[in-house]
């Protein structure tokens, strides 16, 4: 008895040695993580409801806009809405064949993270359900495409429980930073509608996911399996948990193999390292599950994952030492097998130590299978894994040339093309879809991007006008507008040096036969309505030309409203068996079978032989007046005063008087040998005057021969 007390008391004192040295030794547990930072710059996102007319609010506080920024389409609502826990997930927008087999989505981007930024990147969110919304039966079969590249693929017959229930769907992609919207389009086979339900748009961080590859405008990250280990789906839309990018993850349940062995899933609620930092932001919550195995050593954990083989994958793997039992380096290590490839060796601990996040990506390529496998084996106590990403490495499709897009659009408002023809995103791609209708596009010569080549509208009611814009079309080959309403001038713009064929017959145009169509590529010919044109350095042969529809036996300009003159230079008859018809028009003029051309009128307003009649007329006007005035001012100058003097011409008019009076009276009481005294004076005055005056004028004449001009009462 007296010895069990000491022995007792021994007992206890080794029993507390053992926890101190216990505690001592093991690396202290960290802390709950502060809240999350409100500088985060990316935090632009909305959600659209499709097919839903008014806003609406998820039960995660989540705003859903009403549906906007389609192009056409019709809305619904699935057939059994009870099936779905959100609204967004109820309602849904279509695309008959009424509106085109390609309808889009203009989505609008977000703000550029800096003015350095080349570019903008964006995680895009699509929900698609059928549900037998139209009561058919038939889940469509149709494409979607962001920017120029198709990323989804919906084939019929879809799985029962997808087509009932739903997916979604997202990608990663960039977009160049001058540009403020980006086109989702769907695109129709056969006579199927596409659908859409919900739409999201996130703005991310444009550095994230090993940017210096990845974050370019020339690949799209589209998810191919985002799990979280250990843990239900969760995420945006599927819980309270956030996630900066608006990334949903999956559970791992449905991707773990039977080569596995026995797992177990183990989670904390201790803060993570390293989490939610730049430039992916990785949430904390997928770090704090993981799942490993009951072997405490040489464990096996093994997802496959399905793929296209015909694309390159970026595999992302996250990892956090959450057990506490595992207290140094060496302690857990597991090698990373690919497709039954040994990629790396992985020691949590000796990276980054206790309750931190560590990754580690692997770009995988040139797949032989459909399943991408993924396989950890213990080499050092039981493999641990937190979550599973994988992108299908989508490389962008040629877009159109940017100019080329900007015309073929302003032609699209300017000929006012009804919704039926699909006129929507790029005129030309994606390259496996059809380019809009009537329109054929080819790869650039220096392969940069996708031109227009051919634009065939004939007979299709259009009743608008041809745009300016059109002269932007550098690469345009044939046109074809006849026989619908058109009005308006043809734009001088056209006549590309490309251009071999132009028919404009059976519209209402108007004014003149543009002289930009006489461009000196053209070779023959014009013709009213139809104008065909070959380019000089084509010289086929005419069987050629004949067979491939190049060569125009008759032009038809008929059924228009031009006038004008004809460029001469477009005028050709009988080159190749060619012929013209420029019959029923306004007042087209100037070659054979027309009539001649005002000299001064043509095309409804001056000609420019008029404008230089004009204008030489005034200068001749002007000069016939500049010397009249020139004529009056010399004559002002030498018009000088030679009149009699005062007293010549009063002693003139006295004699004159005199003789008068002497023929009145008798000839006796004025002498008449006085009268004849009287008159040869006067006479000798003015022949001396005479004289005088003779002299003043030689003189004058003189002084002004040399430039000198003197007034006739300068003193001499």
């Amino acid at each position: 008895m007296s010895l069990t007390l000491p022995l007792l008391l021994l007992l206890l004192l080794l029993l507390l040695l053992t926890t101190i040295i216990t505690t001592t030794t093991t690396t202290p547990l960290p802390s709950p993580s502060p809240s999350p930072s409100s500088s985060y710059p990316y935090g632009f996102s909305y959600h659209i409801d499709c097919g839903s007319p008014t806003n609406t609010t998820d039960p995660f506080n989540t705003t859903w806009l009403s549906d906007r920024y389609f192009s056409g389409g019709a809305t619904s609502i699935v057939s059994e809405p009870l099936l779905f826990q959100h609204p967004h997930e109820k309602t849904l927008r279509f695309f008959p064949t009424s509106s085109g087999k390609k309808n889009c989505y203009t989505l609008p981007l977000p703000p550029p993270s800096s003015t350095s930024s080349a570019h903008r990147r964006f995680l895009l969110r699509t929900f698609v359900v059928y549900d037998n919304y139209d009561g058919k039966a038939h889940p469509p079969s149709f494409d979607v495409s962001v920017r120029s590249t198709i990323v989804f693929s919906w084939r019929s017959p879809w799985p029962s429980s997808l087509s009932r229930r739903g997916a979604y769907s997202d990608l990663l992609a960039s977009s160049p930073s001058d540009a403020d919207a980006v086109p989702v389009c769907f695109y129709s086979f056969a006579t199927d509608p596409p659908v859409i339900s919900s739409l999201e748009v996130f703005s991310v961080d444009p550095n994230s996911y090993d940017a210096a590859s990845t974050a370019t405008t020339d690949i799209v990250l589209v998810n191919y399996g985002r799990l979280s280990c250990g843990s239900g789906q969760w995420g945006p839309g599927f819980s309270a948990d956030s996630d900066r990018f608006g990334r949903s993850w999956q559970a791992d349940s449905d991707y773990r193999t039977a080569n596995s062995d026995k797992f177990v899933a183990v989670s904390t609620k201790y803060g993570i390292k390293g989490t939610d930092q730049k430039p992916n932001y990785f949430p904390e919550k997928l770090y704090q599950t993981a799942v490993t195995t009951a072997e405490e050593e040489g464990g096996v954990i093994e997802y496959e994952l399905s793929v296209d083989a015909k694309l390159d994958y970026l595999l992302w793997l996250h990892f956090a030492e959450i057990e506490g039992k595992v207290r140094k380096a060496g302690e857990r290590v597991f090698d990373v097998w690919v497709n039954d490839e040994n990629l790396t060796r992985i020691d949590i601990y000796r990276s980054v130590g206790g309750f931190a996040a560590y990754t580690w990506h692997h770009t995988v390529k040139n797949l032989s299978s459909s399943v991408l496998s993924v396989k950890l084996k213990g080499v050092k106590g039981a493999p641990l894994i937190c979550g599973v990403e994988n992108y299908a490495l989508v490389p962008n499709d040629p877009s159109t040339v940017p100019q080329q897009a900007v015309a073929m659009k302003a032609l699209k408002d300017s000929l006012r093309i009804p919704e039926r023809m699909g006129w929507n995103g790029d005129p030309c791609a994606p390259t496996n879809w059809d380019a809009w209708e009537g329109v054929t596009c080819r790869m650039s010569k220096d392969n940069t991007g996708l031109v227009i080549s051919q634009i065939d509208l004939g007979s299709q009611g259009l009743k608008g006008d041809i745009s300016d814009q059109i002269s932007l079309l550098s690469d345009l080959v044939s046109l074809n507008l006849s026989s619908n309403s058109l009005m308006g001038e043809i734009p001088n713009g056209l006549g590309q040096k490309s251009l071999i064929h132009l028919d404009l017959s059976n519209n209402q145009l108007t004014g003149s036969i543009p002289d930009s169509i006489a461009s000196s590529s053209l070779k023959l010919v014009i013709n009213f309505g139809l104008i065909t044109a070959f380019a000089a350095e084509l010289e086929l042969p005419y069987h050629i030309m004949k067979s491939c529809h190049i060569f125009v036996k008759k032009g038809l300009l008929n059924g228009n409203l031009l006038e004008g003159r004809v460029p001469e230079e477009l005028y050709s008859i009988g080159v190749h068996g060619g012929a013209i018809d420029l019959s029923s028009n306004k007042g087209l003029c100037g070659v054979p079978t027309l009539p001649s051309c005002p000299i001064f009128w043509e095309n409804g307003r001056l000609s420019t032989q008029g404008k230089i009649a004009i204008g030489l007329s005034c200068f001749f006007v002007f000069c016939v007046v500049v010397l009249l005035v020139f004529v009056f001012i010399r004559r002002r100058r030498n018009d000088y005063d030679f009149a009699l003097p005062h007293e010549l011409t009063f002693l003139q008019q006295v004699v004159q008087y005199s003789w008068k009076e002497h023929l009145k009276i008798d000839k006796s009481s004025v002498p008449i040998t006085e009268l004849v005294e009287q008159e040869n004076a006067l006479a000798a005055k003015r022949n001396r005057y005479q004289r005088q005056k003779s002299l003043m004028l030689l003189e004058m004449e003189s002084q002004h021969a040399k430039g000198l001009v003197a007034s006739p009462y300068t003193q001499q």
